[in-house]
């Protein structure tokens, strides 16, 4: 199965990839389905009135995500990677006075922002963690269409006749890649035997199905809007919405950095402080609702552009090549995990987020820095090792504590195992591959609770006065 490293770098908004991105884009998707089963019944319906019913870890969660707005922006027909927020607010206001919603191609839609979505507290749909059911009736109740959707992390979403199938791009499955690797094992055989890197092989996979140019314009692309997340970060006070009240530090941090340079106050582990501050810079965006990139969820959007961003401004020899490399290995290996095992939180928790982007970042990094292949997975192997078990229990279903600090924490770890693979020679007792299923395992046998549910761990254990 190949991922491209536009499917799992992807812009959008805050404060979820899942919860969020995912809802909106499942609206938009359904409202493609709307259209094409008018023109294939040729039917004349004078309106309709959807609904969306949200299970699992969307119902528990979805308030503090925002998944309600997420499904009505996305049936006013927004986008997350293009959305306008003036105006997605004025439309916004606009469906909840009128309670009609104006589609091309389709008829009038009636749609209740305060009963048009559900939050199902029961058991989640079979299929995934994350499902939502929307479902649209004719002007005699009668229901005209039926579709049910899985938000399967990282803004991915599939059917469920899509998730039976495996099916994450299909669009992509009759494209013949020169180096189609979908194991770690196979990754590093490839490259022995071809005498290319990492980057090099992913480069060549992407350029099947785009220039040179294009490719190296995306790249660059998804890299200027992660260092502008970093510097709006880095710049902007204030408190956090969703009741939590929690502020903004980055910008303080930031500016206290900043004052000790060339000092002989500096303690020889400020580049951990660098770190931190820049990718909580993104998650305290995130958490806000600002413009981020999945990487490869936006909940772990901040470990990935951090280390880069360290990469960039504090190692010896950075340049745009190696930004790029980066990047490609980056996503090379958030794809073997996504395809292997999962992104989502609510599937496998924060191991499978935080853990999968330090991994992603600590293999970009070592490749950026010189790294051979069998130091890359090294690199990835050990980081993802380190974050085995990590849960995901979000206080009150805010994308804030712990994730901001977590992605920090992230960060440093990514960066000190690109340091322990380029320290020695690649070989190690643990694959990479291995220990992709030992995390897929460990999430299967992680209880609900853990599981971007907030109903365990640090959601429970805050206290209230």
């Amino acid at each position: 199965m190949f991922l491209s490293i536009f499917d799992i770098f992807k812009i959008g908004i805050g404060p979820s990839s899942s919860h969020t991105m995912g809802p909106m884009l499942a609206s938009a998707r359904f409202l493609d389905a709307l259209r094409q089963r008018i023109l294939r019944a040729s039917d004349t319906v004078a309106s309709l009135r959807i609904e969306a019913v949200l299970h699992g870890s969307l119902a528990f969660t979805g308030r503090g995500h925002a998944t309600d707005r997420a499904v009505i922006l996305g049936l006013l027909g927004f986008r997350p990677d293009t959305l306008d927020p003036d105006e997605a607010v004025r439309r916004e206001a606009e469906l909840q006075e009128r309670g009609r919603i104006a589609v091309a191609g389709l008829p009038r839609i009636d749609f209740d922002t305060k009963t048009g979505i559900v939050f199902d507290y029961g058991p989640p749909l079979s299929g995934h963690a994350n499902g939502l059911i929307f479902r649209a009736f004719d002007a005699q109740g009668d229901l005209y269409l039926t579709e049910t959707y899985y938000s399967v992390g990282g803004g991915f979403v599939l059917t469920a006749d899509e998730l039976s199938g495996g099916d994450i791009k299909a669009v992509d499955a009759s494209v013949l890649r020169p180096y189609p690797f979908g194991s770690a094992a196979e990754m590093l055989a490839m490259g022995a035997a071809s005498q290319r890197s990492i980057a090099a092989m992913k480069r060549a996979n992407e350029t099947v199905s785009r220039s040179e140019a294009d490719l190296d314009a995306g790249l660059d692309r998804i890299w200027t809007v992660m260092d502008a997340c970093i510097e709006r970060g880095l710049s902007t006070d204030g408190t956090l919405p969703g009741g939590l009240n929690v502020r903004r530090r980055a910008r303080h941090i930031h500016q206290a950095l900043l004052s000790e340079r060339g000092s002989n106050r500096v303690q020889p582990h400020v580049a951990s402080d660098w770190l931190s501050v820049y990718a909580m810079a993104i998650n305290e965006e995130n958490a806000g609702g600002g413009q981020v990139v999945t990487a490869p969820t936006n909940g772990a959007a901040g470990v990935v552009p951090a280390v880069m961003r360290y990469y960039r401004d504090h190692c010896i020899g950075a340049n745009q090549t190696g930004i790029r490399d980066f990047l490609l290995v980056a996503a090379a290996i958030g794809g073997l995990i996504k395809t292997n095992a999962s992104i989502s939180g609510a599937e496998v928790g924060c191991q499978g987020e935080v853990g999968s982007a330090a991994a992603m970042a600590a293999a970009g990094l070592c490749a950026a820095l010189g790294g051979t292949n069998a130091q890359v997975e090294n690199a990835a192997e050990i980081a993802l090792e380190h974050h085995l078990g990590l849960t995901c229990d979000p206080i009150r279903g805010l994308v804030q504590v712990p994730c901001i600090e977590r992605n920090g924490l992230g960060a440093i770890k990514a960066v000190a195992a690109a340091s322990l693979a380029l320290r020695g020679d690649g070989s190690h007792i643990m694959p990479l591959d291995n220990c992709i299923e030992a995390m897929k395992q460990t999430g299967r046998d992680m209880s609900v609770r853990y599981k971007e549910t907030s109903t365990g761990g640090l959601a429970v254990n805050l206290p209230e006065c």
